[in-house]
């Protein structure tokens, strides 16, 4: 089937990465209309003709992740009633990923009940980025193209292999991401073993590997309130680690993980833009994805393998 020409959609959640990507591109992003009424409901006019166009909207569920989630339902839905003839959901950062499973009883699946949601407002096809759990793409019934920040991170985090490097997972659950980063910066890797108090305070428990006189790099997908990075940089270096860094796919700080930060218990905190970062003077280096997003998109619309993109070294 021919594919129409591409057209780029922008929520308000992260309009600079949206322009970016389009930047990367060489186009235009498409231009909509969006307001909110007096009671806070939402307004979308597209602006310009997409029918039988191949539609991207660009917007992370991020805080606030209500409203974030129900522009994008809301900017489907228009889109798909101005007859594009392919709409593909791009959310660099999917929010209510953690409620993958019932932990508990009586508790809700939210990240299937958002991929139902994403489908039924007209998602043809979902492009995100290290998803909290991977076995969300199962999720959903139509194409999934997830992405993986390492592509990004391994360029800037190369420089430190020189600095007798480990690589720390700083949660049993991340030992995998741990060993990818390892295998792709060729050093060894470990982990923190933790106990969780309640949301927003952890406990570090004990450190599996030798961390001592080390430059220890601390790689997650996610952080909000930094209590987990918080306690495992603690107790590596309680352990002898020279230097603490941590590379984050997606740092959705709140104001507990601002003033965290600001007791300096990382040298260096690695993100990229999926959502925005104000650093706030801290710390904090931010790396741009919207050349992998712009690529991915590129290739989804010339019917190319996005595989190559998340490739390195076999990663």
């Amino acid at each position: 089937m021919q594919i129409g020409e591409m057209k780029i959609l922008m929520g308000s959640a992260n309009p600079a990465l949206a322009r970016a990507v389009c930047d990367f591109i060489g186009t235009e992003p498409t231009h909509v209309t969006l307001k909110r009424f007096p009671d806070q409901e939402v307004f979308v006019k597209i602006d310009e003709n997409i029918r039988g166009k191949d539609v991207f909207i660009v917007q992370p569920t991020c805080p606030p992740a209500n409203d974030n989630l129900m522009e994008l339902l809301i900017m489907m839905d228009a889109a798909r009633r101005a007859s594009a003839q392919r709409i593909t959901a791009v959310l660099p950062f999917y929010g209510y990923a953690r409620q993958d499973r019932k932990d508990q009883p009586r508790v809700p699946i939210t990240a299937k009940l958002v991929a139902n949601l994403l489908v039924t407002a007209g998602a043809n096809r979902i492009l995100t980025m290290d998803l909290h759990a991977s076995q969300i793409q199962g999720f959903f019934d139509i194409p999934v193209d997830h992405l993986y920040a390492s592509t990004i991170f391994y360029d800037y985090l190369r420089k430190y292999r020189d600095e007798n490097l480990i690589i720390i997972s700083p949660d049993v659950g991340g030992i995998k991401m741990a060993a990818a980063y390892a295998d792709m910066l060729g050093t060894d890797f470990g982990f923190v073993a933790k106990r969780r108090k309640d949301a927003t305070n952890v406990e570090a428990v004990s450190v599996v590997g030798d961390v001592k006189g080390k430059s220890v790099l601390i790689v997650d997908d996610l952080t909000e309130s930094a209590g987990t990075l918080q306690a495992a940089a603690r107790i590596l270096k309680e352990h002898g680690a020279q230097c603490v860094r941590a590379a984050v796919s997606h740092a959705v700080l709140n104001e507990k993980g601002y003033e965290r930060m600001r007791e300096g218990f990382l040298d260096e905190l690695i993100t990229t833009d999926s959502n925005p970062v104000d650093c706030r003077g801290l710390p904090i280096t931010v790396l741009s994805i919207a050349p992998l997003m712009g690529e991915a998109m590129l290739r989804v619309n010339n019917h190319q393998s996005v595989t190559s993109l998340f490739r390195i070294k076999g990663f």
